[in-house]
């Protein structure tokens, strides 16, 4: 079996900690009991300093061997494809699942990005918002009927689902009981929250390297 690295910043100002996607590879991982490493690119200057293996100067990406892929969906659908944990063998659950997945970047992160950004800069779009608690609301009807969102168990679309849903931002717009059952139902796996600490132990453990870098 090849050896999975999934790669990440060495360190990130707090505010992004428990939210850079490396998490969304690291909690597959962990939910499938794949064997897996962390590597990290620096911070600084990480526009440009990895667009050999990232060619938008993002992260996360993943080895799979001498396998290469970036951006956190197709990493997770390659993870899903590993383990029948994240991803059903079955046609119908893997058609299902497949669809959900991309739904959740498609339909659901390409609006609650923008939205955020913009929120964040103080320069909130009203015709985005109203886009987005349309979509929102929309998935609000889907989740108040059912557990998961395929083939009736927790898969990859879930995971990815979840972590779109789970910034505070978005996760506190409108009154959507279905959807925070659902992030809370998500997010309350041992696999996510052991993801989430180690992602944040690692820019934690990098603070005092950087502290003793600028004393230099």
């Amino acid at each position: 079996m090849s050896e999975l690295t999934i790669w990440t910043y060495d360190w990130v100002p707090k505010g992004p900690r428990g939210f850079v996607r490396d998490l969304r590879l690291r909690w597959a991982c962990e939910e499938a009991d794949l064997t897996y490493s962390v590597r990290t690119i620096p911070f600084d200057d990480r526009e440009t300093n990895h667009l050999e293996r990232q060619p938008f100067g993002q992260v996360p990406f993943l080895n799979d061997g001498e396998l290469e892929i970036f951006e956190s969906g197709a990493g997770l659908l390659h993870l899903g494809r590993k383990s029948d944990k994240l991803m059903p063998p079955d046609p119908v659950g893997e058609a299902e699942t497949l669809q959900w997945t991309i739904a959740a970047l498609n339909s659901i992160e390409m609006i609650t990005v923008p939205w955020w950004f913009l929120k964040m800069s103080g320069d909130e779009n009203d015709e985005l918002t109203g886009w987005m608690g349309k979509r929102l609301g929309q998935l609000e009807k889907i989740l108040g009927e059912r557990e998961w969102l395929a083939a009736d168990r927790f898969t990859v679309a879930d995971l990815l689902m979840a972590d779109v849903l789970r910034v505070p931002a978005v996760r506190s717009f409108g009154d959507r009981a279905a959807t925070e059952a659902y992030v809370t139902r998500a997010t309350d796996r041992p696999s996510f929250k052991k993801a989430r600490a180690d992602q944040i132990g690692l820019f934690e453990a990098a603070d005092e390297k950087r502290t003793e870098k600028g004393a230099d």
